[in-house]
């Protein structure tokens, strides 16, 4: 294969709000404005993806639910219809974002196509497919298995690559590839989105954005920023990737009512993270934080638990401040410096986005993909 080819790509992935789906949209998009052919294969379409973008394609998987079946089947379906898309367009390689299901269901595929036109799948870990499903017994073969008869696979930090080695017992290499993130110009002003969020322009705003799964300690969050009310007031804003109800009681327990602000489900992310000066994380476990990346690409420096891949995005002391795990004091103490000397926030700040630009561009980051993906191809017939 010429190294220059355009490629044709499926991509597929979990759709809703989370890093693994945010990430594969954007490299979809990345890639087919590069001149490559995308096709996304999943449930729904991901809720980033733009309409009516050149060389950019959807496909439904439809979801039968026989009452032969306990639960719906999704994994049997996704095979069949990535193995119809790389049949009818000619992929030649299924990107699979996260390896449960959607790994395994991509190996189908390939082997359900003649050799010859078999496409090359690799396979992105991004995280808990790893760290969680990859040490339940119910769920670590099937998984190890995908990887090992993958032709390629790519983790998202340099922790994830050593904890799916040591989790699985993964010997082949594995591409560290890190995540990327290039804003969109935002479509309001800052002014304007404080408005709306009724956050005075002398008051300084929070950030937070997950999809409040047990591991980010949003209990954690609330309770720190609760702490840190009684010395540096400020607000904080959650944009929230699930729904925030099961939370709603501790923000009245904590008297946060007036202090907690909530958007849910929110695609335009760029108007709201510009409008912010601080971002504010408590994960126990992440094996990279885009949201971290997010915050700084708008010159938001960030306090966050000194956890899994964060180190390697967030510098202690030069982006922001870094925590130990359980450290709720010095969650609060971190908070309360940064919100009380805006000089710092913006040395931190200025240093966050020149890192988030030089290091974790969409141009230097896609580039390695194409590198690694031309690589796989080239490598012979399996």
């Amino acid at each position: 294969m010429a190294p220059h080819r355009p490629l044709k790509i499926g991509i597929t992935c979990y759709p809703s709000v989370g890093g693994s789906g945010i990430l594969a949209t954007t490299l979809g998009e990345e890639l087919a404005a590069r001149g490559h052919e995308i096709h996304f294969i999943s449930y729904e379409r991901p809720f980033r993806l733009p309409h009516n973008v050149p060389r950019l394609h959807f496909h439904a998987v439809e979801i039968n639910r026989y009452e032969l079946f306990k639960y719906p089947d999704y994994t049997l379906p996704l095979s069949v219809k990535l193995a119809e898309t790389s049949r009818d367009y000619g992929l030649d390689i299924i990107h699979a974002h996260y390896a449960v299901p959607h790994a395994t269901a991509a190996l189908l595929a390939r082997d359900m196509l003649p050799p010859d036109r078999a496409p090359k799948v690799i396979t992105t870990l991004h995280g808990t497919d790893t760290t969680l499903l990859g040490k339940d017994p119910g769920y670590g073969p099937a998984i190890r298995h995908a990887l090992e008869a993958a032709d390629g696979i790519t983790a998202v930090s340099e922790f994830l690559r050593a904890e799916t080695q040591r989790v699985m017992g993964v010997q082949r290499p594995i591409e560290v590839i890190h995540n990327f993130f290039t804003p969109r110009r935002p479509a309001r002003s800052r002014a304007a989105v404080r408005q709306e969020l009724g956050v005075a322009e002398h008051e300084v705003l929070l950030f937070h954005s997950s999809n409040l799964r047990p591991l980010k300690r949003i209990d954690v969050l609330l309770a720190a920023f609760a702490r840190v009310q009684e010395r540096a007031p400020c607000k904080l804003l959650i944009l929230a990737g699930a729904d925030f109800r099961p939370f709603a009681a501790d923000v009245v327990r904590l008297g946060l009512s007036d202090r907690v602000i909530v958007r849910e489900n929110i695609s335009a992310i760029e108007d709201y993270i510009q409008a912010t000066d601080l971002g504010f994380f408590t994960s126990e476990s992440e094996s990279f934080c885009l949201s971290i990346l997010e915050a700084m690409a708008f010159k938001c420096p960030c306090v966050a638990t000194n956890v899994g891949g964060i180190p390697e995005v967030n510098i202690d002391g030069t982006t922001g401040i870094l925590v130990p795990l359980g450290d709720t004091a010095g969650l609060v103490e971190a908070l309360v410096a940064l919100v009380s000397d805006p000089v710092l926030r913006a040395r931190l700040g200025s240093a966050a986005q020149q890192r988030a630009a030089q290091v974790f561009s969409a141009d230097v980051m896609v580039e390695r993909y194409l590198k690694f993906y031309y690589q796989v191809c080239a490598a012979a017939s399996r």
